[in-house]
C-alpha cells in the first residue's frame, strides 16, 4: 500500500491535485473534510468529542486501507508542532501494516491563496472561504514547514496547473496505476 500524504495551507490545491493524481493512478482519495463533515453536525468543530471521532475515523480508515493494500491519497492542513503526533500516528499505522508513505507539501504565494480561497468549489466541503480567516490561520500557525522526520516533495504550485503538479508527484514517487487499472490497460478482466 502506498499513501500519498498531501499537506499545505488552505487553498493550496490539495484536493484538486489529489483528484488529479487519483485520476491518473487509480488511488483512492481520503480528504480531510470527509471525516470533518461526518462529525461536525453532531459535535461542534474543535470540541473534544469532535477531535476524538475525527481522528478515530482517519486513523482507522488509513490503517484498514494499509491492511487491505488499498493505495490512498490523504489531504491534511498540517500545522508544524501542533499536528506532529497526528502525522507520526498516520505514518506509523501505514508502515506497521506494510505500507509506505510519500509526503507532498503544496505551497502557494499568499496573494494566490487569497484568490483561490474565494472559489465556489470550496463551499461544497465547508472549507475555509474567507480571506480574513485564511490570513488569521496563516498568521497563527506555521502551515509551510515540512513534517519532521520524513522527506517531503515540496511544490510551489502558484503558477503550475493541477495536472502538471500531479505529474510531478507521480513521476517523483514512481506511482503507477492500481492493479485494477493495470489489468484494464492490458485488456484483462
Amino acid at each position: 500500500m502506498k499513501l500519498v500524504f498531501i499537506y499545505g495551507p488552505p487553498a493550496a490545491g490539495k484536493l484538486t491535485v489529489a483528484k488529479e493524481v487519483a485520476a491518473r493512478t487509480g488511488f483512492k482519495v481520503f480528504h480531510n473534510h470527509l471525516s470533518i463533515d461526518c462529525i461536525e453536525p453532531i459535535f461542534g468543530f474543535g470540541t473534544a468529542s469532535f477531535g476524538k471521532l475525527v481522528n478515530l475515523i482517519r486513523f482507522e480508515t488509513i490503517a484498514e486501507a494499509a491492511r487491505q493494500d488499498v493505495d490512498l491519497i490523504y489531504t491534511f492542513c498540517y500545522a508544524a508542532g501542533l499536528d506532529d503526533d497526528h502525522v507520526r500516528t498516520i505514518a506509523g499505522l501505514v508502515e506497521a501494516n506494510g505500507g509506505e508513505v510519500h509526503f507532498v507539501l503544496l505551497t502557494c504565494e499568499t496573494a494566490e491563496l487569497h484568490e483561490r480561497v474565494r472559489s465556489q468549489s470550496r463551499a461544497m466541503f465547508g472549507k475555509v472561504r474567507g480571506v480574513e480567516l485564511l490570513q488569521r490561520l496563516l498568521d497563527q500557525y506555521d502551515l509551510y514547514s515540512t513534517v519532521p522526520g520524513h522527506e517531503s516533495l515540496c511544490i510551489d504550485n502558484t503558477d503550475i496547473s493541477p495536472e502538471a503538479t500531479a505529474a510531478l508527484i507521480i513521476e517523483h514517487f514512481g506511482l503507477r496505476g492500481t492493479r485494477e487499472m493495470q489489468k484494464a490497460d492490458r485488456g484483462l478482466p
